[in-house]
C-alpha cells in the first residue's frame, strides 16, 4: 500500500510540474524526479519533463547517468519538434516490432531523414546513441548545412572522429549545442548520457530563434482531395479523418452537342460550408477524343459548355473548378488554351477558382494539347498529375512516381508555371506488377495504398528502401507467379512533399481520397510541420 501511495504522490508532483517555465525555483520536494537534484542537468531536464519532451526511467527516477537509447533519443527529438507517432504498416526494421511503444516514433523521424537505420534492416531502437551519433541526429534534426569540419581539430581526440561524423560534429560545435570535456576531448563513441540528451536538446529551446519557429502555425495551404469510388457519406467520413481542405467531387462530364452531365450532391455543398471545406468540382471528358475537339473546335458548343460550368458554379455556390481532360488530340492545343481562357473569364466575375490537372510534359502527343505557359497564365491554379511512370499497359515493370520521375515533372513545370500556381498531384495507389520468369511483365493490376499495407501485413513482407527512387520496393510469390510492389506510403509521399516545400509551391492533391490508409495523413502532417521550419 505504502508503495502504491507512493507512486501516486511521485504521479501528483509530476503532473503539478506540468507547465513550470522558472527556473531557479526547484526544491527537492517539487522535483519530477528523485535522481536528478545533484544533475548538472536538473534545470533542463525539468523544462524537457514540463513539456513532455523527456520522460523518466519510471514514474519517479530519470536515470540521468544512464546512456539514452537510439529509441528514446529518436522519440525525444521528435517530441523536440512537435511531430506525432506514425502507425505505418510499412517498415523495413526486423528489430522494430509494430507493438513496441518506439514503432511509430522511429516511423516519424525516419520518414523525415532525421533518423536511419544502423543497416537497411536494422535500426537497433536499444543500443546507446555515442556523442558523435547524437551530435549528426541534433544537427540532422535543426536542418543544418554540414559541409565542412572545420572546427573539429581544436578536439585533442579529433582523429577519432569518424570521417562521416565530423561534418555534423563540427556544426553542433559552432551552434554551442556541443563541446568538449575539461581535457579538451569530443570522446565521440563514448555513449551519450541521459543527463547530457536533455542538456543538449534543451539548449535548442535556449536559442530564441529556434523556440520561435518551433511554436510557429503550420503555414495554410491548399490539400486537395478527389472523391472517387465513394458514397457521399463515406467521403465525407474519410476527408474527416484526413488533412482535405478542398473537396474535388466527380460531378461534371462533357457530352456530346456541348451538354453536360450534373451529378451535383446539394448535400456535399452544405456539409463542405458546414466543415470549413470548400468544393473545387471535377470536370471530364471521358477520354473521348473525338467528342472534345467536336466541343474545343466548335465556338458556339464551346461557350454553351462554359456558360453551363460557371451557371453550375453560381448556383450550388461552389468555390471553382478542377478541369481534368484526357487524351486531348494535339491539333486542339490552341482550342483547349481558348477554353480555358473563356471560363476563366466567366468564373473570376463571380469570384470562382479555376484549376487544371495537367500530365508532365514527356514531349509525347499525350500532353501536346497543353500549352503549359498558356494555361498557367489563364488558370488560377495548373494540377500535376505526378504519377503513371508506369502505367497499365507498360511493358517494363516499374514505379508509380519515383521521386526522379516526379522531381523532373515539376521542374519542367516550373519553368513556364509560377511557383505559386502549381499544385502537385500525389498517388495513393500503385500497380501490382505480375513478372515471367525472364522478369518481363506478365500482367498488372491497380492496387491501393490500403490495399498494399494488408498485402504487407498479411504476408509478413519487409520492404527494402529504394533511396534514388524515394520509395520502398518488395517482391512477393502467389499462386506461383513472382510480383513486384514499388511502394507508396507515408516515406514516399513525405519526400514528395519536400519538392513541394522546397520549391514553395500552392499544395498538393490526392489521387484519391479513400485509397490511403489512415497513416499517411499524420506523415504529411509531420511534413508540413517539419519542412515549415527555418532554422537559421
Amino acid at each position: 500500500m505504502k508503495r502504491v501511495i507512493g507512486k501516486i504522490a511521485a504521479a501528483f508532483v509530476g503532473l503539478c510540474l506540468i507547465g513550470q517555465s522558472v527556473y531557479g525555483t526547484s526544491t527537492q520536494s517539487t522535483l519530477p524526479f528523485t535522481d536528478i537534484s545533484s544533475s548538472y542537468a536538473k534545470e533542463a531536464i525539468i523544462d524537457l519533463y514540463s513539456k513532455n519532451i523527456m520522460n523518466g526511467t519510471t514514474i519517479s527516477t530519470f536515470s540521468p547517468d544512464k546512456p539514452i537509447t537510439r529509441a528514446e533519443f529518436t522519440k525525444s527529438l521528435d517530441t523536440l519538434l512537435g511531430l506525432d507517432s506514425v502507425a505505418s504498416d510499412v517498415s523495413p526494421f526486423t528489430d522494430v516490432p509494430k507493438t513496441a511503444w518506439y514503432y511509430g516514433w522511429i516511423q516519424a523521424a525516419v520518414q523525415l531523414g532525421i533518423a536511419n537505420g544502423t543497416s537497411a534492416s536494422t535500426f537497433s531502437p536499444t543500443k546507446s546513441v555515442t556523442r558523435q551519433e547524437a551530435a549528426q541526429l541534433l544537427v540532422r534534426a535543426l536542418q543544418q548545412t554540414t559541409s565542412s569540419s572545420a572546427g573539429v581539430n581544436d578536439f585533442k581526440d579529433a582523429g577519432s572522429i569518424a570521417s562521416w561524423a565530423q561534418p555534423a560534429v563540427a556544426t553542433a560545435k559552432k551552434l554551442g549545442l556541443m563541446n568538449g570535456d575539461s581535457d579538451g576531448k569530443f570522446r565521440p563513441t563514448d555513449s551519450i548520457t541521459r543527463e547530457e540528451a536533455a542538456a543538449m536538446l534543451d539548449r535548442v529551446l535556449q536559442n530564441d530563434e529556434w523556440s520561435a519557429q518551433l511554436k510557429k502555425e503550420t503555414a495554410d495551404s491548399i490539400r486537395l482531395g478527389w472523391q472517387y469510388g465513394q458514397t457521399t457519406a463515406e467521403f465525407e467520413q474519410t476527408v474527416l479523418q484526413s488533412n482535405v481542405n478542398t473537396l474535388s467531387p466527380r460531378w461534371y462530364f462533357i457530352e456530346s452537342s456541348g451538354t453536360i452531365t450534373d451529378n451535383t450532391d446539394k448535400s456535399l455543398v452544405t456539409w463542405a460550408n458546414k466543415n470549413n471545406k470548400k468544393i473545387w468540382a471535377m470536370v471530364g471528358n471521358h477520354s473521348d477524343q473525338q467528342m472534345t475537339h467536336e466541343m474545343l473546335s466548335d465556338s458556339t458548343t464551346r461557350t454553351k459548355v462554359v456558360n453551363s460550368l460557371a451557371s453550375a458554379v453560381k448556383s450550388y455556390g461552389l468555390a471553382g473548378l478542377n478541369i481534368d481532360f484526357e487524351n486531348v488530340a494535339p491539333e486542339d492545343r490552341s482550342n483547349f488554351t481558348t477554353f480555358i481562357t473563356e471560363l476563366k473569364t466567366k468564373l473570376s466575375a463571380i469570384k470562382a477558382v479555376l484549376s487544371v490537372s495537367v500530365s508532365p510534359d514527356l514531349g509525347t502527343d499525350w500532353t501536346d494539347a497543353f500549352d503549359y505557359a498558356a494555361l498557367g497564365k489563364q488558370a488560377d491554379y495548373i494540377v500535376m498529375m505526378g504519377y503513371d511512370e508506369y502505367w497499365s499497359e507498360s511493358t517494363t515493370a516499374g514505379p508509380n512516381a519515383s521521386i526522379t520521375f516526379v522531381s523532373n515533372a515539376v521542374e519542367k513545370l516550373r519553368k513556364s508555371v509560377a511557383d505559386n500556381k502549381i499544385i502537385l498531384a500525389m498517388p495513393l495507389y500503385l500497380m501490382d506488377w505480375t513478372l515471367k520468369s525472364n522478369g518481363s511483365v506478365s500482367s498488372s493490376s491497380y492496387m491501393t495504398i490500403k490495399e498494399q499495407n494488408k498485402k504487407i501485413t498479411s504476408s509478413s513482407l519487409r520492404p527494402v528502401w529504394n533511396e534514388s527512387l524515394g520509395l520502398y520496393t518488395v517482391q512477393y510469390t502467389a499462386n506461383g507467379a513472382k510480383h513486384r510492389l514499388w511502394i507508396e506510403d507515408g516515406r514516399s509521399l513525405t519526400a514528395k512533399y519536400r519538392l513541394i516545400a522546397n520549391a514553395n509551391l500552392a499544395g498538393w492533391a490526392v489521387w484519391y481520397v479513400g485509397a490511403e490508409s489512415t497513416d499517411i495523413w499524420t506523415s504529411l502532417r509531420n511534413a508540413e510541420k517539419y519542412y515549415g521550419y527555418a532554422f537559421s
